[in-house]
């Protein structure tokens, strides 16, 4: 370094060599009649030679060193200001040789100021700050205001600043207010006066390097660090904008820093600008040397001091370093207070993708194209080469590597437009792990609690142009020069500021690392725990960057085993172990695992330690002081649950983790992937209990599911059971006694014995079951993701005790319960969607077990609730019992009353059932004709509505010949819960000793003897018993009343004339006829059988129906009779009928499957994937069959019973899938409460077929609901194969978009397409019959990783409270036997939350209510009692 510029000593005047007194009185002399001519404006200076100018500027350099008790030192300052402006507006009141030759002398007149800033007793008053300040104003004004400045008065401009601020903040006791004020404004100064340099004469090699060796001896200063902070983000701001062009996310910046970077800069020169500044401190990493940074007396002291700022100041240059790699991977991130994503949800919150800014493609383009000539080029990469910026070995090999590099990525830049960026957040260091944003951008979160912003400045995007920027103001108030409103102390907490994910034009990890690695590295190994915070800054910042990794990009080995080793250092757990740089780590690394980086399973035993520290610590008393105990527990189960599903894939796999004897106490350990599942389970378990968060409980929750149902998938699939760790073997014994960390067990945690699907399931559902009837009850967050999950359990096939199964039954129903009980004042609309939720759970139960109903108390036990949810009381718990008919109904709500209606009808259809033929009959599948015309259906079928809600059809033909003898009956019963089909027929004989026949043939007897003609035969016919007075009556003889004790005086005359007929014939009959002819008896023979029957008569009969009772009118307005008989004559009937079939009875959804291949980015190049198997990967076509079945979609065939099974590989054929896009197949799931379609479009589909206009569209409608049969409910996997019309699924998508939701799942090869997704493209090939807001659609993305899993991200809906949905929350890694079950799960409860949130979706069967009811005001028979009866004795 220039021992003038170290020396801070300024030009030495003549007159010091004469007594003080000599020298103030000259000085005196001379400067007052100068000062006085500079206020009047007709005085021309008195100095016309070089010598009289050269003469009084030694004056004035004497004057300026003189004590500041009079005004003589600010009269020399007013001079030398005033004369400074020379080269921006020459005056009269400047001397001729000044004027002359303005560059000259106002170089000498900046050595001369530089005597002002000599540190003297009284620098710290007021005066003196004023003086310098003014001073400062006017440089910065020559500088700003001067357009001819020559290279030497830049030069010596610059030196100025150097010198004073050398002599300012090279000292260690630079403390007090006046110096503190003084030191930042002089930095501020400094760097704008360079960079406006830059722009206009950009300095010479030698004064970068002269700026590079004195701003290092100035690091012990906050200000210093501060400002190159500061600068660096600005320059990066402009730098970004002409490197990546305006399709890069912004990086926006305060606005005065913005305006730091003169407008005029051109773009060489920027990029130039930004690579020396964010070397001119030279490596950060040297503030944590005390050896290096006290290479300087003045700094030497500093480092020794006990209360040194140099850990605060090295996390801030760590932060400004982090801030840099966060910009150029397009990570805006605005210090605003700091808030909390779901996760989003966060899921995000947030949960994964690793946030890192891309910046090494940047820099390679900078480097080399930022110069001006290429001889500037040779000279700069030969200068870095050379290490003449950076003094160590080991910096300068990296460096020359990373040049290396630079040459031949400039022919690789991704200089490309790119559309908006969607996606997750990313946490900065100390962050929340990333919740899903809506796509793009919709994620709830609860608020979390965080350091206050470091930033509270206004903020614009920094990417500055000519044309529309205006050149910065001069000002001299001190308020232009600003710096962060954050004390240095307080910014040394983890933040948990919320960031979008990084740009998929983000340059590759190496890159980052071959610019910022040297120093990132070197930060996070320092061990000493005075340098934490900083340590942590650079450890997160390395984790950001690494789970930033690109799909199939590679990374050098060198640099994932210095990451390793960082981790491996920072994520220990004993005592001595560093909590700042553990939460980092964890913070930062919530997708570590699902990044397909080599080897970082060999991190499975430090981070399971780190993530058990964290899970079972309730109160995190070591972290709360600097990180949210929310966030770094988030963070903590989002690794949690990117491991589970290692264990299991990897069950067989032998893995050796190296590592070095500090950490492990042992050379080498060694186990299989299986030994970490108890483990994890056990972490799994004590994290549940000892969460209070709903976020984080939710996601636990969600955890419990998939664990269970891929292990019992994998029981289910043959693979042996992991065997307790009693029952291991000698080598295990062995493992565990040598400290294996594969088998270490957690602290204080209970241990599972056993590791089954059936007892994780009892475990799980007993501590679901428990909290939600206790501790979750009053969140409504959690309750509902509770019972998602327990609902999920009742699907997953184990074998346990049906008593576990009834205990969870009854939970489910002591929680409704419990919370339809609760005061009047808590009621809301959120509690009463939890009970509906209740309710859906409860039936999700009973129609997957039916035989828990076959025991009395549970069968009694549901039906109770069901009673309390429709009337709102329990009829036992009352003194008197009263008939449900009698009993008053004051439900909790309208809403819980039809979910309990739900329940009832699914008790009423799975209780007691008997096995279903399958297939929906119709009028015109009964008949056996294809269509029926309104007269048709008059003559074949009857009619009637019973209770205003069921209608039925009777058709009275006998089904075949063979029945032709017997009353048959057909019945259609159309009711709230589905149509259901049965057949009634009457048989005079048990069904053991029936015949073929009924009639037998009596044989004629022979003719009676002609001696016997006439003979009256004395044969007395007993109607009774000889002996029936003797046996005593009792009282249901007198049940029959005698005839004379029921005749009235009006009916006596009659029954006198009908006794006297009587006697009549009696006499007549005891007189035989005797005549000349032979009387013959004729053989008594029986009549022959009926052939006709009025069933329909004789069925309602039998139900009790044909009473005045069921007929009358009961008066009531809008109330009609029991049984009313619809006219079907009328037009429009049948049509009517088929509309109210083709409403579900049960929750129809759909979903939409696209492929994403590599790199594309538009809706045509995705559509086209689908078209041929060789465009996918097959494990695309393995999850498709794993989501439901294929159905036909046939014109014509609606309800029809299908006989022919489909077969997914027989449909699929050679398609890619598209084969499913609605034309011809579907594929569909259905169980007994939902139905699912799943469509894959494809660019060969109609169009037309997916777009019709709202006036084109009949009422919503959707297709047979059953496709098994009307008849009963039962809990089938998949949809039975059946025949459906093309309408059908267009009306099956009306009634979806009812709640205006629509699912779109997405497969995607490579994951950082997902920002690229063209959703509003996509959106329109999903069209319903309803618009579809923005914020109403969730998509479910999925990435298949190299290890065989895959890679679940979620974006949805966060506005509302219920946005985190399980069982697929953002982050899950999933294996590909349970990929199907759980997305089903997922579609199921995202439709079922978007029904809970809207105000216009009702259930299927009130929407079936309502129609019934307007059938039946439409076409209802208004007949008189005897026309009604007349015409059940009259055929059809």
């Amino acid at each position: 370094m220039d021992q003038s510029l170290s020396s801070g000593r300024g030009h030495v005047s003549v007159l010091s060599c004469f007594p003080p007194s000599v020298g103030k009185d000259v000085v005196v002399a001379v400067v007052k009649p100068l000062r006085a001519a500079l206020g009047n404006p007709d005085t021309c200076s008195r100095l016309y030679t070089d010598r009289q100018v050269k003469w009084t500027m030694e004056v004035l350099c004497y004057g300026l060193t003189l004590p500041l008790d009079g005004d003589t030192v600010k009269l020399c300052v007013d001079v030398y200001t005033d004369w400074l402006m020379a080269l921006v507006s020459p005056r009269d009141s400047i001397p001729l040789p000044i004027s002359r030759e303005p560059d000259l002398y106002i170089q000498q007149i900046l050595r001369h100021l530089i005597s002002l800033f000599v540190p003297r007793s009284d620098q710290v008053s007021p005066v003196y700050l004023s003086l310098c300040q003014q001073v400062l104003c006017a440089v910065q004004t020559l500088a700003r205001d001067s357009a001819v400045m020559s290279r030497d008065t830049w030069e010596t401009l610059l030196h100025f600043l150097l010198r004073i601020n050398h002599t300012m903040l090279a000292p260690s006791n630079t403390t007090g207010v006046v110096s503190e004020q003084l030191s930042h404004l002089s930095m501020v100064v400094l760097f704008e006066m360079w960079l406006l340099s830059c722009s206009r004469c950009f300095p010479s090699r030698s004064l970068w390097l002269t700026g590079r060796q004195m701003l290092s001896s100035w690091r012990h200063q906050p200000v210093v660090v501060e400002q190159w902070c500061r600068v660096n983000t600005a320059l990066t701001s402009r730098l970004l904008l002409l490197t990546f062009g305006p399709a890069f996310p912004r990086f926006e910046v305060p606005d005065e820093d913005a305006a730091l970077i003169p407008v005029e800069m051109d773009d060489q020169r920027v990029s130039h600008t930004w690579f020396r500044f964010l070397h001119l401190l030279s490596n950060p990493v040297d503030l944590s040397r005390h050896v290096v940074v006290g290479s300087t007396p003045s700094s030497q002291e500093e480092a020794l001091r006990g209360d040194s700022l140099l850990p605060k100041i090295f996390f801030r240059a760590m932060r400004g370093v982090s801030t840099l790699v966060d910009a150029f991977l397009g990570v805006t991130v605005v210090n605003k207070e700091p808030t909390q994503r779901l996760l989003s949800n966060t899921g995000i919150h947030t949960l994964h993708t690793g946030v890192i800014p891309a910046i090494v493609v940047a820099v390679a383009f900078v480097v080399i194209v930022a110069v001006l000539t290429q001889t500037d080029q040779v000279n700069l990469i030969n200068e870095l080469i050379k290490g003449e910026l950076c003094e160590s070995s080991g910096s300068r090999t990296r460096v020359c590597s990373g040049l290396c590099w630079i040459r031949v990525a400039v022919t690789r830049s991704p200089f490309k437009d790119r559309l908006p960026s969607y996606g997750l957040s990313r946490p900065r260091s100390g962050s929340a792990p990333p919740t899903p944003v809506n796509i793009l951008s919709m994620l709830s979160a609860p608020p979390s609690t965080t350091s206050p912003p470091p930033h509270s400045r206004q903020l614009k995007p920094a990417n500055v142009s000519k044309a529309t920027s205006k050149p910065p103001t001069t000002s001299s108030s001190p308020h232009h020069w600003k710096t962060s409103s954050q004390p240095l102390a307080s910014i040394t907490h983890l933040c948990s500021s919320p960031r979008p994910s990084p740009s998929t034009l983000r340059c590759n990890v190496d890159s980052l690392l071959h610019l910022f690695g040297c120093w990132l590295f070197d930060a996070a190994q320092t061990n000493h725990n005075r340098w934490a915070a900083g340590r942590s800054e650079a450890c997160g910042t390395l984790c950001r960057i690494f789970t930033c990794k690109k799909t199939a990009e590679d990374i050098l080995p060198v640099y994932l085993s210095r990451f390793y080793l960082v981790l491996l250092q920072g994520l220990q757990v004993s005592e001595e172990a560093c909590p700042p740089v553990l939460a980092s780590i964890l913070l930062n690394s919530t997708c570590l695992f699902c990044c397909d980086l080599k080897g970082v399973n060999l991190l499975l035993p430090a981070f399971i330690s780190a993530v058990e520290n964290v899970l079972l610590d309730r109160d995190l008393l070591r972290f709360k002081n600097f990180v949210s105990p929310v966030d770094l527990r988030r963070a903590s189960i989002f690794i949690l649950l990117s491991l589970l599903p290692l264990p299991l894939h990897f069950s067989s796999v032998q893995s050796e983790v190296l590592l070095d004897g500090q950490f492990s106490g042992g050379d080498v350990t060694a186990g299989t992937y299986q030994s970490l599942k108890p483990r994890l389970i056990s972490v799994l378990i004590e994290a549940l209990h000892t969460e209070t968060d709903a976020s984080n409980t939710q996601i636990i929750l969600a955890a419990m599911l998939n664990l269970v149902q891929d292990l019992a998938l994998l029981e289910a699939a043959g693979q042996p059971k992991q065997k307790t760790k009693s029952q291991h073997g000698g080598a295990g014994r062995s493992q565990v006694d040598h400290g294996n960390q594969w088998n270490q067990k957690d602290r204080g945690t209970n241990t599972i014995l056993s590791d089954s699907a059936g007892i994780l399931w009892v475990e799980f559902v007993h501590l679901l079951t428990q909290r939600l009837t206790a501790q979750w009850r009053n969140d409504s967050a959690v309750c509902l993701s509770a019972l998602e999950v327990l609902g999920g359990l009742a699907k997953v096939e184990v074998s346990v005790e049906q008593s576990e199964r009834r205990r969870a039954l009854s939970s489910v129903c002591c929680y409704i319960e419990f919370q339809c009980s609760r005061p009047p004042p808590l009621h809301s609309r959120d509690l009463h969607s939890i009970i509906v939720a209740a309710f859906t759970c409860l039936n999700t139960w009973i129609t997957h077990h039916p035989a828990m109903l076959d025991q009395q108390e549970c069968l009694l036990e549901v039906l109770e609730i069901v009673e309390l949810g429709i009337s709102g009381t329990k009829s036992k718990r009352e003194e008197e019992v009263r008939c449900k008919e009698e009993k008053e109904l004051n439900p909790v709500s309208l809403r819980v009353k039809e979910a309990a209606e739900v329940t009832l009808n699914c008790v009423m259809q799975v209780l007691g059932a008997v096995p279903s033929l399958g297939g929906l009959l119709d009028e015109d599948a009964l008949i056996g004709c294809h269509s029926l015309s309104d007269s048709s259906l008059k003559k074949k079928f009857r009619y009637f509505v019973l209770d205003s809600s069921v209608i039925m059809a009777m058709l009275e033909q006998p089904q075949g010949p063979e029945d032709a003898s017997c009353p048959s009956l057909a019945l259609l019963i159309r009711g709230p819960s589905g149509r259901h089909t049965w057949t009634l027929q009457l048989h005079l004989q048990p069904r053991e000793g029936r015949t073929h026949t009924q009639h037998f043939l009596i044989p004629a007897r022979p003719a009676a003897a002609q001696e016997d003609a006439g003979i009256q035969c004395s044969i007395k016919n007993q109607q009774f018993l000889e002996n029936i007075e003797r046996v005593p009556s009792v009282k249901a003889d007198q049940s029959i009343p005698a005839l004379h004790e029921t005749v009235t005086e009006e009916m006596r005359p009659q029954l006198e004339r009908l006794q006297t007929m009587f006697q009549r014939q009696q006499q007549v009959e005891a007189q035989p006829q005797l005549s000349g002819q032979l009387v013959v008896m004729e053989t008594c023979r029986p009549p022959p059988p009926v052939t006709g029957f009025q069933t329909a008569r004789l069925f309602l009969s039998h139900l009790g129906l044909l009473t005045p009772e069921t007929l009358k009118d009961p008066g009531t307005s809008g109330v009609l009779a029991q049984l009313v008989s619809l006219d079907s004559s009328l037009h429009g009937f049948s049509e009517d009928l088929k509309r109210l079939d083709q409403l579900p009875s049960r929750n129809c959804d759909s979903a939409f499957i696209f492929y994403i291949r590599a790199g594309q980015r538009t809706a045509a190049e995705i559509l086209s994937n689908v078209e041929s198997s060789s465009s996918v990967l097959s494990h695309f076509l393995d999850f498709l069959s794993s989501l439901g079945r294929p159905v036909e979609v046939r014109q014509h065939q609606v309800g029809r019973v299908s006989t022919n099974s489909l077969e997914f590989p027989t449909v699929l054929s050679d398609s890619g899938g598209g084969v499913f896009d609605g034309e011809k197949f579907i594929l569909m799931y259905a169980d007994a409460l939902t139905e699912i379609t799943f469509i894959v479009p494809s660019s060969s589909s109609h169009k037309a077929n997916w777009q019709k206009n709202p006036e084109e569209v009949e009422p919503p409608t959707a297709p047979p609901s059953n496709p098994y049969s009307g008849s009963e409910l039962r809990p089938d996997s998949t949809a039975q194969p059946t025949n459906c019309s093309a309408d059908d699924v267009m009306s099956c998508r009306s009634v979806c978009s009812l709640v205006e939701l629509k699912v779109l799942i997405v497969w995607v090869e490579r994951f950082e397409d997902i920002e690229r997704f063209p959703l509003s493209d996509l959106l329109s090939e999903t069209s319903t019959h309803t618009h579809c807001s923005g914020s109403n659609f969730q998509l479910i993305f999925i990435h298949p990783l190299k290890t065989g899993l895959y890679r679940i991200c979620f974006h949805g809906n966060a506005t509302s409270k219920f946005g985190l949905v399980v069982p697929l929350v953002n982050g899950s890694v999933v294996s590909k036997r349970s990929l199907g079950f759980l997305v089903r799960e997922m579609v199921i409860n995202c439709c079922h939350r978007r029904r809970l949130d809207s105000d216009s979706a009702h259930l299927p069967h009130i929407i079936r209510k309502h129609t019934i009811s307007d059938i039946i005001h439409r076409y209802r028979s208004c007949r008189s009692e005897p026309s009604f009866y007349s015409a059940l004795f009259q055929d059809p």
